[in-house]
């Protein structure tokens, strides 16, 4: 990576605070507790930590350094980390697991922030744009389940 202005540092941590806030609304106004902030941080943090990677990339380059920076492995910390926040939004109650969606908003967040950090913000927009659909149309599909479910135990 050249050494990006710092106009393209503040696109890239931008669009990761906005697509994390568009997940984190959804969860918002569901009242579910990994929310707009939760989110929004998630992808700053992701996005950050894949921009600082690739600085770091770049100057042990440019000191002739090249191999002692694989981004992979910093890939592999934000997942990590990212998944011991998803692990704390998962609770049972009374036989049941709640909290998986959040945890799994949670996840493909940071799978954005990567994708922002990494400068791949068609990805990022993408991912995004998908993620809401699939929140959407799982809800609606959830709720058409419940509803024939509810009538076939009536008729039972």
């Amino acid at each position: 990576m050249d050494d990006p202005s710092v106009l393209t540092l503040l696109s890239r941590l931008g669009l990761a605070v906005v697509c994390g806030a568009l997940l984190g609304w959804d969860r918002e106004k569901r009242n579910k507790p990994a929310g707009l902030r939760t989110h929004m941080l998630v992808a700053l943090g992701a996005a950050g930590f894949t921009v600082l990677g690739l600085e770091f990339v770049h100057t042990m380059a440019a000191h002739g350094e090249p191999g002692s920076v694989d981004m992979l492995r910093v890939i592999q910390g934000i997942i990590g980390g990212v998944g011991f926040l998803g692990a704390g939004a998962i609770i049972q109650a009374r036989g049941e697991v709640i909290g998986m969606t959040t945890a799994a908003g949670i996840w493909v967040t940071a799978a954005i922030g990567i994708a922002c950090g990494l400068g791949e913000l068609a990805v990022a927009g993408l991912l995004t744009g998908a993620a809401l659909v699939v929140l959407t149309v799982a809800l609606w599909a959830d709720r058409v389940i419940q509803r024939r479910l509810a009538r076939q135990e009536e008729h039972d």
